[in-house]
């Protein structure tokens, strides 16, 4: 049986979806299973979160292999990013190798280091030392830019582009290799797919390198407006959205942290090589948005 976490995501819906389809006996540890759709009814259901690890032990109770997608992007009541993203990885990891777990799958991302600047990468990188550091079999995942059509980003660019210009956070030069959601999840099935005794690491990007800028002129070309693009230094969107967020709370549409990220940039030189060793063929963010 697999356990995954997340499930509810981006890519966690694109890969439940796969992994119901083919017969795989999935356990999901959810906050709620309303999250998961009509999904609910053709997996076990394990209540739980990040941040609580006692949920752990029960969720991974005839567990043979574990894809850990779920991740916080902010802080949360729960729990800090760092807390949410590193330390729950590795409890969750020291937790997988006593129920005797055979293979460990994480979502990191493109540029995790411990040197980052940004607090998310560097929380990704203590939950990828964790992974590397454990007795498990593992694969690594580090994504650029995952996406698809409805996704809270996109939704978040749609409303915001009922604006009479689209702001961006930062100078919008930042670069990006963006990937669809379900040639992410093709990937994953193409690795679960493969004898799992190694450790490696698998560089996932679109065939495409885009900048913050032409990525949000492009969702605007799906939506069918045009807006002109105006950035916005990240010294003013911190001191705007942190302001809001004392405001809004947790309901926050975003946070300093979150509109950083978009300053980040996130390739490789190896573009999709590595998914199309994996025999998938990512598409263009073009041909996927389409025009509206």
């Amino acid at each position: 049986m697999l356990l995954l976490t997340g499930a509810t995501g981006t890519v966690g819906s694109a890969l439940l979806r796969r992994l119901v389809a083919r017969g795989e006996a999935v356990r999901c540890l959810v906050r709620s299973p309303r999250g998961l759709g009509d999904q609910r009814v053709r997996v076990q259901i394990t209540l739980g979160d990040l941040a609580d690890p006692l949920s752990f032990r029960h969720a991974l109770r005839g567990i043979d292999t574990v894809v850990h997608l779920a991740a916080s992007t902010r802080d949360q009541p729960a729990g800090s990013i760092e807390e949410l993203n590193g330390l729950a990885t590795w409890r969750l990891v020291r937790a997988a190798e006593r129920a005797g777990v055979r293979r460990f799958v994480l979502f990191s991302a493109l540029g995790a280091s411990s040197r980052h600047a940004a607090r998310f990468f560097r929380a990704k990188a203590l939950a990828k030392r964790a992974v590397q550091d454990s007795t498990l079999p593992h694969t690594i995942f580090a994504p650029s830019i995952v996406y698809t059509p409805g996704d809270p980003w996109l939704t978040l660019l749609e409303r915001m582009s009922l604006l009479p210009v689209l702001p961006l956070a930062g100078a919008g030069r930042s670069l990006f290799q963006p990937i669809w959601a379900e040639d992410v999840a093709e990937c994953v099935l193409a690795v679960l797919a493969r004898d799992g005794d190694a450790a490696e690491r698998v560089e996932l990007a679109g065939p495409d390198t885009l900048s913050h800028e032409a990525i949000a002129a492009l969702a605007l070309r799906s939506f069918g407006r045009r807006r002109p693009l105006v950035a916005i230094p990240q010294p003013l969107v911190r001191r705007a959205l942190n302001a809001f967020e004392l405001v809004a709370g947790p309901a926050a549409f975003a946070t300093a942290e979150e509109a950083e990220l978009m300053d980040c940039s996130m390739t490789t030189p190896r573009g999709t090589a590595d998914a199309e060793q994996l025999g998938v063929h990512p598409r263009p963010m073009a041909s996927v948005l389409g025009p509206a």
